[in-house]
């Protein structure tokens, strides 16, 4: 599964961006590739609004 940064780091919740920055996620559209897994959907659906996730 691949997943994009739609929006940047500024004005989010400590909390959100140490979520962005576990998923390996620093720039804006960076797009990387992630493991299918529980923990992952997880923490994809914690920030799912700054996100994009291209299967």
């Amino acid at each position: 599964m691949k997943i994009r940064l739609k929006k940047s780091y500024i004005g989010l919740k400590p909390s959100q961006k140490k979520t962005l920055a576990a998923l390996g996620l620093k720039k804006p559209n960076q797009i990387l590739e992630v493991k299918d897994n529980e923990s992952v959907t997880g923490m994809i659906n914690k920030v799912k609004t700054f996100i994009e996730v291209i299967r």
